[in-house]
């Protein structure tokens, strides 16, 4: 059915803040933003229709998960391509028969002491499947690059969440990142920050309070441009290195 003039307005600027979306990265949290230089009457429609917010005093608008999904259907519905990616890559939850394959992702990128194991890979996949998010390649079927983790109501994270799955809580308010893996053929494309964001965007809707990480050092500058503060040396002595602390908050 054939839309009039202020339906094509809505959805062609919703449209395009999704477009031109972004992460604030002097924002001590998660949020997908897009710049308020839209018509005054129509931005005001999509913040009653809870597809935006839009502060007052704020140069930007917050793009909620309604609006994502909204903005999603009308760029297929017109033809729109969305970020390179996202035609190259399908992200979705792990199936429990990719845990072996995960574990080969992780092999790659991390030296033998510091990756999982197949074993606790299994168990982490069964027991937080819901948590694991993975990057197909759409030409291969092969799983590009993941992050993982365990959610729990703790704060400090600590090494046995790589080694013991059972302290998963589906409940959990914060998730201890276990890993975020992207294969070597598919660095430097920026899979990895589109990886962490869509892991953002769930676990926002999802109300979790934060994620947690540790990393070296020389990972934390890439981190930080991602969105999560360094909180100095953290509680880790995995693979017998040091590690710092890292986090972002997603719900206050």
């Amino acid at each position: 059915m054939k839309k009039n003039r202020e339906e094509a307005i809505e959805d062609l600027t919703l449209a395009l803040m999704y477009l031109t979306r972004f992460n604030n990265r002097e924002e001590p949290h998660f949020h997908e933003l897009s710049w308020k230089g839209y018509d005054h009457e129509t931005l005001k429609k999509l913040d009653e229709e809870d597809m935006i917010r839009t502060p007052k005093r704020a140069q930007y608008a917050y793009i909620l998960p309604d609006g994502r999904r909204r903005a999603e259907e009308i760029i297929r519905e017109l033809g729109i391509a969305d970020y390179d990616l996202y035609e190259r890559f399908d992200f979705r939850l792990i199936e429990e028969d990719e845990a072996d394959e995960a574990a080969a992702v992780e092999a790659e990128c991390f030296p033998p002491k510091e990756a999982c194991t197949i074993e606790h890979m299994r168990d982490r996949v069964k027991a937080a499947k819901d948590i694991f998010l993975v990057a197909i390649d759409k030409e291969t079927g092969k799983i590009a690059g993941f992050v993982n983790g365990i959610a729990t109501n703790g704060d400090d994270f600590t090494d046995d969440y790589f080694t013991d799955a059972s302290l998963h809580d589906k409940d959990g308010k914060n998730i201890m990142i276990c890993g975020i893996c992207v294969r070597p053929e598919y660095q430097k494309q920026g899979l990895a920050r589109e990886l962490v964001y869509n892991y953002c965007r769930r676990e926002w809707e999802r109300e979790r309070r934060s994620l947690i990480l540790t990393c070296k050092e020389q990972k934390v500058k890439m981190y930080k441009k991602f969105g999560f503060t360094d909180r100095g040396e953290a509680n880790s002595s995995w693979g017998g290195q040091k590690w710092h602390k890292m986090d972002m908050i997603l719900n206050r």
